[in-house]
């Protein structure tokens, strides 16, 4: 079987909205395996891309679909997450507010008394409402009017404020996106990392269990005076040895169960796993598709994107700050001194129509400030969007390498463990027929045990690492 991993970059357009000039360099890699757990490919005729496949489809171990299932559901971080989308909503709706008319319903009520002896005073003395009805004193007022305001978005500034909450509010799906990939990731290594640990846990008790057989065969030899004391006080520390080993992976167990508990936002309790899978507990074939598919599949770099493009509106609006803005006011009411005569139309109808044109002319210090504030962010939104797409790309990379490197170095201590284990059986007969010294069965012993530790370990880092270009690659999340 051969994997082949190519990347070629056949244009990011995007790059080009970020003023970037970011040359990503090929990668290549491949090598021959017998067992492999996964194959790349990258077939630009099909484009064909691993990201695109949900994680019920990509997972095929029940178990860990459970826990992906209760941790969409529960997860802490995920729920804060959609309250942010929540609150990035309801921006979008404040920023629409503002360039819609303001109106505004007014009823009121007062008492007006003033001196005998002022200008107002003197006329209201002189005045009557009616032939022989005086001025009431005090003078009551009573009032309901309809009031509206409107700012003329006439340098667009409210309608990129909007635009700009809009692009912030899709920024935060995709964190949120991106909160569930790399929680989805996070849940299977550490599921992963459980089954290694239960696998070196039986690995340890099967070796307590032969070593206890050995040193039962030493005793004897040394009743019988074929070995002497110091031989079985060797095999004695080696089997204690080996049993501290198994508190050692029950305590790492332990661990990883609260770690995964956690995730899933419930208290500590047993995690219902299966046994260490084989290479079929990822997809045979992975397919990393081409280098411009990660800006359509990568949570990060969209994100990143629409952070850039708030940013660029937040500069829109900063300059139309320094630009004359219209306003318009009107209103419309009732107004009188007596109840009675509230609704009399036309006497105590009022109106109002007002228009206005301002613009900063001195000390535009506040406004100049917001506007360098704004271009820095803006340079800020480039930069982070160029690291971010640099980063996928070498997280890439790296995984597609680190896949290549671990299936060589699978397949090379498959074959030690099974000398090793053959070993073992040698030494013991040998031992038994007095022809092997006790230190060869201990150091054969030794090697065998460290060698299926090292074997375990290795298959977790290949499941692992299917796992992350999964996640590199931005799956998990459509």
């Amino acid at each position: 079987m051969t994997i082949r991993t190519s990347y070629k970059l056949l244009g990011i357009p995007l790059l080009l909205l970020a003023y970037s000039a970011c040359k990503i360099p090929a990668v290549t890699t491949r090598s021959e395996s017998k067992e492999l757990p996964a194959t790349f490919s990258n077939n630009t005729a099909d484009s064909a891309n691993t990201a695109r496949v949900a994680w019920k489809d990509f997972f095929t171990d029940p178990y860990l679909k459970t826990l992906i299932d209760t941790a969409l559901q529960h997860n802490q971080e995920l729920n804060i997450t959609l309250q942010e989308i929540a609150i990035a909503r309801n921006e979008i709706r404040a920023r629409k507010g503002e360039y819609l008319p303001f109106v505004q319903l007014k009823a009121g009520a007062g008492l007006d008394k003033v001196g005998r002896y002022t200008n107002i005073g003197a006329m209201e003395e002189s005045t009557e409402i009616k032939p022989g009805k005086e001025m009431p004193d005090p003078l009551p007022d009573y009032l309901i009017a309809a009031q509206a305001t409107w700012e003329a978005d006439i340098w667009h500034k409210l309608h990129n404020a909007k635009k700009a909450a809009v692009a912030r509010y899709v920024s935060s799906v995709e964190g949120r996106n991106f909160v569930l990939t790399n929680l989805i990731a996070e849940i299977a290594n550490s599921y992963y990392e459980l089954l290694a640990l239960d696998k070196q846990l039986e690995i340890v008790q099967k070796n307590v269990e032969i070593q206890t057989n050995v040193l039962r065969v030493v005793r004897l030899q040394k009743e019988a005076t074929r070995v002497t004391e110091l031989a079985v006080r060797r095999f004695e520390a080696q089997l204690a040895k080996t049993k501290s080993l198994q508190y050692n992976l029950q305590q790492q167990i332990a661990e990883t169960e609260y770690n995964i508990n956690f995730l899933l936002g419930r208290y500590p309790q047993q995690v219902q796993r299966s046994s260490m899978p084989a290479a079929n507990a990822v997809p045979a074939l992975v397919q990393t598709g081409i280098p411009s598919q990660l800006l359509a599949n990568r949570p990060d770099i969209r994100k990143a994107e629409q952070e850039l493009a708030a940013a660029k509106l937040d500069v829109k609006v900063a300059r139309a700050r320094f630009y004359p803005s219209v306003g318009i006011s009107a209103a419309i009411g009732y107004n009188a001194f007596n109840p009675s005569y509230l609704l009399t139309t036309p006497a105590s109808l009022i109106y109002s129509l007002a228009g206005e044109l301002s613009a900063p002319l001195v000390n535009r210090n506040a406004i100049k400030a917001e506007y360098l504030n704004a271009s820095s962010r803006q340079l800020q939104a480039v930069y982070n969007y160029e690291r971010t797409v640099l980063h996928a790309y070498v997280e890439v990379a790296k995984q597609v390498k680190k896949i290549d490197n671990l299936q060589k170095s699978y397949d090379l201590q498959a074959e030690q463990v099974q000398q090793l284990s053959s070993s073992v059986d040698i030494s013991d007969k040998l031992f038994k027929a007095a022809e092997a010294d006790y230190m060869e069965v201990l150091m054969t012993q030794h090697d065998a045990l460290e060698a299926k530790f090292e074997l375990v370990e290795t298959q977790k880092q290949r499941l692992c690492a299917v796992v992350n270009i999964y996640e590199a690659l931005g799956g998990g999340w459509q």
